[in-house]
């Protein structure tokens, strides 16, 4: 009897061990591509349900609104930093479901910075730097150990800065992505 105790005691000791346990990975670094782009990310742990999204890469697009009008096709460097707020970790845990590599569904504000340094374009472009805000909502999942995917979608503002004219123009921002991603 006591030995049945003992053990009852020590499985409710584990299982509460693991429920605290919940959490974002402290790190998570990885290399993700998508239909227009190829980004370079990392999130830091900022408390067990935010992380804080750090990233560097090309986005590509058709004719996108920070490049001139002539532009049919170019790659563009970006930056971006995106807190995220992972919201059904414990749900996920509870149906035996994998957070790690921070697998889940997320919300956050996706700051965007497009530098006007050069472009990569099938014809001359006049980049134009440009930062948006924007909330976005989305999903990710691992596959395996180390590949995962990805999907988000957003409306904010941008905001065009023109340093030739000295004009600066605000907009409507539309962040939809699908990526495949590699985890290191």
């Amino acid at each position: 009897m006591k030995r049945i105790v003992w053990l009852i005691v020590m499985i409710g000791a584990f299982l509460n061990a693991q429920q605290k346990d919940i959490s974002v990975d402290p790190s998570v670094h990885g290399l993700q591509i998508g239909v227009l782009g190829i980004w370079w990310h990392n999130e830091i742990k900022l408390t067990n349900s935010i992380a804080l999204r750090a990233e560097a890469g090309f986005d590509g697009g058709f004719g996108r609104p920070f490049l001139s009008d002539n532009t049919v096709y170019a790659l563009i460097p970006i930056l971006s930093l995106e807190p995220r707020y992972y919201f059904n970790l414990k749900r996920r845990v509870r149906k035996g479901r994998r957070i790690d590599g921070n697998s889940g569904n997320f919300i956050s504000l996706n700051a965007k910075y497009y530098p006007d340094w050069f472009v990569i374009s099938n014809e001359d472009a006049n980049v134009i730097s440009s930062i948006s805000f924007m909330p976005t909502l989305g999903i990710r999942r691992h596959i395996g150990k180390h590949f995962n995917y990805e999907a988000g979608i957003g409306v904010g503002k941008n905001l065009k800065i023109d340093n030739e004219i000295y004009r600066e123009q605000w907009g409507t921002a539309v962040n939809i992505h699908l990526r495949i991603g590699y985890r290191f």
